[in-house]
C-alpha cells in the first residue's frame, strides 16, 4: 500500500526535520541520550525487537478453519469470518506478527482458481463454490492487524483417507479436477485397498512439477501475499512395507540417475528451485519458506547429521532440506522440532536446535523453529510434555542461539486451547512485547525516509498520533508498507539505544491508503509525560531511521 507524498514545501521540511532532528530547546533534557550509532546498545533477550511469531492455521480435515460445524451455519460465510478473525484476536493477544495459513490443503484451493476445484473444507462437498473469495479476506484481514500473511500451499497431496476423503478413488475427486483428467499423473499411497490410501501427484513427472507450481503461482500472482510455506509432505511417508509405485516413471524420467533414491531426491529439489525462482520472478519481496521434518540425517548415517536416531527426512520423503539452505533457494526454514528437552536419543530438542542453528550459520536463510503446541498437557505424548513450561523452556534455550530468529506454533485451536496454562507462560515470559519480523536484507529494497509526525493528541488517557510518510515510494525511495511505534516516559529529543529492542515499542499498524496516517495508543496514562517515535518499514520489514521525536504533556 502506498502512501500519498507531501507537498514539495513538506518533503523539504520532513527531510530537514530528519536530518536535524529539531526540537524545542526547553524540550530537550541534558542528559540526551547519545546517537546509537556511536554505541553499543545493550538488548535484553526476553524482548527482541525483532522475532517471528506465527501459528499455523490449517485447513485439512477442518483441524483449524474453518470448523466442520462452520459449512452447516445458517449464514456460513459470516461464520466463517467470524471463526478466522476469533484466531487472529488471538494472534494478536500473543503478540504474533505473522499467521502462516493452509490454502491448498488437497490439491484444491480456497481461491477462485483457473487450475484447481474449490476446496471441501469450505462447504463439504469437493468443488462447490463457497460463493465468496476466501482467500482475499484471509489476506485482507490479517493485513488490517499487520500480521503477515504466509500463504501454505502442500504440493503433491491429492486427497485424504477414506471415510471423509476421496481416498484413493479418482471417481470420488470434484468433477473436471486435473487428477480425473490426467489419472497418469497420480499414484495411490498406500496401495488401493489398504487402509489409509489417499492419492498423490508424481513428483517425478515433469507436466506434474509444472502443473503444481503454476496451480501455487496463480495465488501469488493474484493476492498481496507476504510468502508461500510449504509443509513437510512431499514423497510419501512410509506405510508399512509398501512402495511408492514409481518405477514406470523412474524408467521414463530418470534424467541420467541410476539410483531411484537420488532421482527422487532431486525431483524434490527441482520443485524447490524451481518454485523459488518462480516466486521471484512474479513479486521479488513475496518470502518463500519450507517446514520440514526435524531431523535431516542422522549422523550414524551422514558426518554431517545431528546427534539423533530418528526417521531421516532425506531418506524417507526424498527431502534433502540441507541442501536447500546451502544452496539459499528458500528465505526461511521451519524445521518441526516437535520433541521435548530430555534424555530422548531419538530426537532432543536441545541436540537439534543447534544442529539447524548451524546449518543456517553463514547463510541468507533464516531460521524459526516449528513448536508442538499440540503436545502441550496431553498425557498420550508422555510426562515430559504434561510440564506446563516445556513450551517456555524451548523457548529459552533458543536464545543461546542467535541464529533461531523466531517460532511457528501448530496449530492454532492447541495455542487457543491453553492446556496446563502452557500458552499463558511462554507468552509471558517470552511474546510479552510486540516485534516486528526479522528483516530480509537481500529481498529488493529501495532507501525509507523517516515519517514525520503530524499530531499528537491527548483524549483523556489515550493519545492519537498522526503522521506523513515522506516520498513513498517515488524515485530513490522505498514505500512504507507499514509503521512502528515506540513510546518513551518522559521527554527525549533523540531514542540513544531506546530502539535497540522492544523495551519501548508499543505497536505496529499497516500503512493505508492515503497521505495521513494514524494510531491509537490506548495503554497511555492519563497526565504523564511521553515521547513518541515513529519509523516505517518496507515489505521486507527493513526500517527507516526514526521521526523526529513527538512529546505529550
Amino acid at each position: 500500500m502506498k502512501a500519498s507524498r507531501l507537498s514539495a514545501a513538506g518533503l523539504t521540511a520532513a527531510l530537514l526535520g530528519a536530518l536535524v532532528a529539531a526540537t524545542p530547546a526547553s524540550a530537550a533534557p541534558a542528559d540526551a541520550a547519545p546517537d546509537p550509532a556511536a554505541t553499543t546498545c545493550v538488548t535484553d533477550p526476553a524482548v527482541p525487537k525483532r522475532q517471528f511469531r506465527a501459528m499455523w492455521i490449517a485447513s485439512v480435515t477442518n483441524i483449524d478453519w474453518p470448523s466442520k460445524g462452520s459449512q452447516a451455519a445458517p449464514d456460513r460465510i459470516a461464520a466463517q469470518q467470524a471463526e478466522y478473525r476469533e484466531l487472529l484476536d488471538l494472534a494478536e493477544r500473543l503478540n504474533h506478527n505473522a499467521v502462516v495459513v493452509q490454502v491448498r490443503p488437497t490439491a484444491d484451493a480456497f481461491w477462485p482458481s483457473p487450475y484447481e476445484p474449490w476446496s471441501e473444507y469450505l462447504t463439504g462437498v469437493r468443488g462447490e463454490h463457497p460463493g465468496w473469495d476466501p482467500l482475499a479476506f484471509l489476506v485482507d484481514e490479517a493485513h488490517r492487524r499487520n500480521l503477515e500473511f504466509h500463504a501454505w500451499f502442500n504440493p503433491y497431496r491429492v486427497s485424504m483417507p477414506a471415510p471423509g476423503g476421496a481416498g484413493a478413488d479418482l471417481d470420488q475427486l470434484a468433477p473436471g479436477h486435473p487428477a480425473r483428467e490426467h489419472p497418469d499423473w497420480t499414484f495411490a499411497y498406500p496401495p488401493a485397498g489398504v487402509a489409509g490410501s489417499r492419492l498423490y501427484y508424481n513428483p517425478g513427472i515433469p507436466a506434474v512439477r509444472e502443473f503444481v507450481q503454476t496451480a501455487m503461482l496463480d495465488a501469488v500472482r493474484r493476492y498481496d501475499v507476504d510468502a508461500v510455506h510449504f509443509d513437510d509432505y512431499f514423497y510419501p511417508y512410509p506405510n508399512g512395507a509398501h512402495q511408492v509405485p514409481d518405477d514406470a516413471t523412474f524408467a521414463q524420467y530418470h534424467r541420467g540417475f541410476t539410483d531411484k533414491t537420488d532421482w527422487r531426491r532431486d525431483n524434490i529439489n527441482l520443485l524447490i528451485q524451481e518454485t523459488g525462482t518462480r516466486i521471484k520472478g512474479v513479486k521479488p519481496w513475496v518470502k518463500f519458506g519450507v517446514s520440514p521434518f526435524g531431523i535431516w540425517r542422522n549422523a550414524s548415517a551422514d558426518p554431517l547429521g545431528s546427534d539423533t536416531t530418528g526417521s531421516q527426512s532425506y531418506d524417507i520423503i526424498s527431502a534433502d532440506t540441507r541442501k536447500w539452505i546451502k544452496e539459499e533457494w528458500i528465505d526461511y526454514v521451519v524445521p518441526q522440532l516437535y520433541w521435548y528437552i530430555g534424555q530422548y536419543p531419538a530426537a532432543d530438542y536441545a541436540r537439534l536446535v543447534p544442529w539447524w542453528a548451524e546449518q543456517v550459520r553463514g547463510t541468507r536463510v533464516q531460521l524459526y523453529i516449528g513448536q508442538a503446541d499440540y503436545k502441550s498437557g496431553d498425557p498420550a505424548y508422555g510426562s515430559y510434555w504434561m510440564n506446563p513450561r516445556e513450551l517456555s523452556d524451548h523457548l529459552t534455550l533458543n536464545r543461546s542461539y542467535p541464529e533461531v530468529l523466531g517460532n511457528v506454533h501448530f496449530s492454532a485451536v492447541q495455542v487457543r486451547a491453553n492446556r496446563l496454562g502452557a500458552t499463558d507462560s511462554y507468552a509471558a515470559e517470552h511474546y510479552s512485547r510486540p516485534a516486528l519480523v526479522p528483516a530480509m536484507p537481500h529481498l529488493p529494497a529501495k532507501r525509507l525516509l523517516p515519517p514525520v509526525v503530524t499530531a499528537a493528541e491527548r483524549n483523556g488517557e489515550e493519545v492519537r498520533l498522526g503522521w506523513r510518510q515522506p516520498a513513498g515510494g517515488v524515485g530513490p525511495f522505498g514505500t512504507a508498507t507499514s509503521y512502528a511505534i515506540y513510546r518513551l516516559d518522559g521527554t527525549r529529543a533523540s531514542t540513544g539505544c531506546a530502539l535497540a529492542d522492544a523495551t519501548h515499542l508499543v505497536g505496529s499498524v499497516r500503512a493505508t491508503p492515503g497521505a495521513d496516517q494514524s494510531w491509537l495508543d490506548t495503554t497511555a496514562e492519563s497526565g504523564k509525560r511521553y515521547t513518541y517515535f515513529v519509523t516505517a518499514l518496507d515489505r521486507g520489514a527493513n526500517e527507516s531511521p526514526a521521526s523526529p521525536p513527538r512529546f505529550v504533556r
